[in-house]
């Protein structure tokens, strides 16, 4: 067993809006991902999406009102809740899900880092 270095796996690819998985913990896909820009509007019908800013700002806009999210900091959106995250700089960030659901605009699955 290894610790898994993100920093490393981050540096294995290049592509914002495409999320990497780096390990799996309770059936969940533990990812990172490359952020910049605005994303789309979305939600998770049966899940939360959970943030975890590794590096930058990101901005989580959605219809009851924006939370910014800077580095070191969590923010968790109740499943069915519509956002869409954006920021203007590079963002870093971590995320789980269920395994098999995907966000609709990230569709194919996330692809493994090794």
């Amino acid at each position: 067993m290894k610790s898994i270095n993100l920093a490393a796996k981050l540096s294995t690819f290049s592509e914002y809006w495409q999320p990497r998985v780096v390990g799996q913990f309770n059936g969940h896909d533990l990812m990172v991902a490359k952020l910049k820009g605005e994303f789309v509007w979305h939600k998770h019908d049966d899940t939360d999406d959970f943030f975890l800013v590794l590096h930058g700002r990101i901005r989580i806009r959605m219809r009851e009102g924006d939370v910014t999210v800077g580095p070191g900091e969590i923010f968790v959106v109740p499943k069915g809740q519509s956002t869409v995250p954006s920021q203007r700089r590079k963002l870093t960030s971590f995320s789980s899900s269920p395994w098999e659901l995907p966000t609709p605009a990230m569709r194919p699955l996330p692809r493994r880092v090794g």
